[in-house]
């Protein structure tokens, strides 16, 4: 299989009828046919000859096809198995793809990487469905997998909250999150008809780079995450109201929790740095330790 041949609509157009398959909007299912994309997300997501690659979503195999150009091993992660003899069918000549029926949200991860990729690096690269891009992320985030990147196709508008710095306007409770393990690059944009079906919005592929530490210390990282989360429920009010409603904690406790962080109580969520919210999560811990 050749690359422009994954990438001509006909053919994919084709393949999929002879397989009976149909796409299903639940899964959220746009496949790439852009023939300039796929090649650019694998020489981008840090990939080689040494590295192996999880792709999660190979769809009809382009970004598969692409990666196993470049890597030593791609592991595809698919949920729909009406989609494997169509892989079978794309990709099944490459010696160096796996492909897997399951769901990546549930699949042990961290036993995969053991089993299939027993030296060398690792990194993720997928094309991820919009409905499923920030508990996906988390996942793997959370885990933290022994993984280099992740470099991931999602909705441009979530592309950009992702990578803002927290502190900026456009920040939210994901870019915080995703900033405490890793750091995020926008790496470009790509439009709708470079999917089949197009979708009615841009998207963006981004990278994220793994951290080995994290670049603030939490007094308790689950703590953290929840001052996170509760600081934006009601990104509109201030961080003191939406603090006492996250937290289910008076006012008056909030507030002396913000004078000990050193935080004005009329400050909104998206005005703070990361080590703000540590500072907070840390004047949390003293105030809900005091009798």
């Amino acid at each position: 299989m050749i690359m422009n041949q994954l990438t001509d609509i006909r053919y994919v157009k084709a393949v999929l009828s002879r397989h009976g398959f149909t796409f299903s909007k639940a899964l959220g299912q746009n496949f790439l046919v852009n023939p300039t994309v796929c090649p650019r997300m694998a020489s981008l997501c840090g990939a080689d000859e040494h590295t192996g690659v999880i792709e999660i979503g190979p769809g009809a195999g382009v970004l598969t096809d692409a990666l196993a150009a470049v890597s030593h091993k791609v592991v595809a992660i698919e949920l729909d198995g009406r989609l494997l003899p169509v892989l079978k069918e794309t990709i099944g000549h490459h010696s160096n793809v796996k492909v897997i029926h399951d769901d990546a949200m549930k699949l042990d991860l961290h036993r995969l990487i053991r089993e299939e990729f027993p030296e060398g690096d690792v990194v993720i690269c997928a094309n991820l469905p919009y409905y499923i891009t920030s508990p996906m992320l988390m996942r793997l985030l959370e885990e933290r997998l022994p993984v280099k990147a992740i470099t991931v196709m999602i909705q441009k508008e979530a592309a950009d909250r992702i990578c803002a710095d927290p502190g900026t306007r456009a920040s939210g409770t994901i870019s915080a999150a995703v900033h405490y393990y890793c750091r995020p690059e926008f790496l470009f944009q790509v439009s709708p008809g470079s999917f089949l079906p197009p979708p009615k919005v841009d998207s963006a592929v981004i990278r994220l780079n793994i951290l080995k530490e994290p670049p603030i210390q939490a007094a308790d990282e689950k703590l953290f995450f929840k001052v996170v989360r509760a600081a934006f429920l009601q990104r509109r009010k201030t961080l003191a109201n939406s603090l006492s409603a996250g937290l289910s904690l008076p006012k008056g406790t909030i507030g002396q929790m913000l004078t000990e962080a050193g935080i004005a109580a009329t400050a909104r969520a998206e005005e703070m740095t990361m080590q703000q919210f540590a500072d907070i999560t840390a004047a949390l811990l003293k105030t809900l330790a005091t009798p």
